[in-house]
């Protein structure tokens, strides 16, 4: 039987980037493939009545200084040295996400997923920029006019609203969240946990 792990994704969260770096090592030792969901935070919010950490967190004194602690140290323990926090953040996923949903309907989701969390979380790009969007796309040997055009089709936006929904309704509030079976583990913090469940 296969092992799968989902992955309920969208580039707009940090800690999404930092999973996908540590993932492949843990497919890897556990012999699982990790099935990428792509679905939109912001929709997923609204659905479960959460919040970003920024606003529900904000407040409480010493949390997003001690978050912010622990990304350093999980960098440092995976040696993600190419990671750098955007300047455009909080940046609006939809267009990229409609956009991995795209280049997977064309059989481009890898390359596309890979240039566009290294723009996001490597070089800084503003990625609610379609201008920027097809610049990064073109650079990494993609047809963004044809992904950029197919952002605009019924079926990719009712898929990605179909995704965001159906991740709410296993139980998803936030990302990244993983399923492996029935099992829910949600943070980059979990993933010891996910690679356990596999185990």
């Amino acid at each position: 039987m296969t092992k799968t792990i989902d992955f309920i994704f969208d580039f707009g969260s940090p800690n999404a980037y930092l999973s996908d770096k540590v993932l492949p090592g843990i497919a890897a030792r556990t012999g699982a493939t990790v099935n990428y969901i792509p679905v939109l935070l912001g929709g997923l919010f609204k659905l479960t009545d959460n919040q970003p950490p920024m606003v529900a967190f904000g407040p409480v004194k010493g949390k997003l200084a001690y978050e912010a602690k622990e990304t350093e140290r999980f960098v440092k323990k995976h040696g993600l040295s190419a990671y750098r926090f955007n300047p455009h953040f909080p940046v609006n996923t939809l267009l990229i996400m409609r956009g991995l949903v795209a280049a997977g309907r064309q059989g481009v989701a890898e390359p596309y997923r890979a240039a566009v969390l290294k723009a996001m979380w490597e070089d800084g790009r503003k990625m609610d920029d379609p201008a920027v969007v097809a610049e990064v796309l073109t650079a990494a040997g993609l047809d963004a006019k044809a992904i950029l055009e197919a952002t605009q089709d019924g079926e990719v936006k009712a898929e990605l609203m179909a995704n965001t929904e159906a991740a709410a309704a296993r139980g998803a509030f936030g990302i990244p969240t993983f399923f492996v079976g029935d099992e829910m583990f949600f943070g980059k913090d979990r993933l010891g946990q996910v690679e356990e469940e596999l185990a």
